[in-house]
């Protein structure tokens, strides 16, 4: 491939990269603990979205308990999250010779 059409697609890789940068950041992710009790909103860029803890489990848990199920969840929406952003930008490094 010739200089201008590497740098031709350069151009549309680093365009294609910024429309999938800002649908990433719109696109949310939820990851639970286990029973479901604690649910943890990330955006598909991992920036924290929101929160929620089932009541019933602030009344009948111990913190340590609180503590391990937002932990999982956590790193269940982290995954997830990961995953998201692999798919959306995985085949972007196809077009290029030596990023696959």
């Amino acid at each position: 491939m010739n200089n201008s059409g590497m740098m031709k697609q350069l151009l549309q890789m680093q365009k294609q990269l910024k429309k999938t940068q800002k649908e990433l950041e719109r696109e949310i992710v939820t990851g639970s603990s286990k029973d479901g009790s604690v649910q943890i909103m990330l955006t598909g860029t991992q920036k924290f979205h929101s929160i929620h803890v089932d009541e019933s489990l602030i009344d009948n848990r111990s913190t340590t308990d609180i503590e391990e199920r937002i932990g999982k969840a956590l790193e269940d929406a982290l995954d997830k999250s990961r995953k998201l952003m692999a798919d959306k930008l995985g085949p972007m490094a196809g077009g290029l010779p030596g990023l696959k």
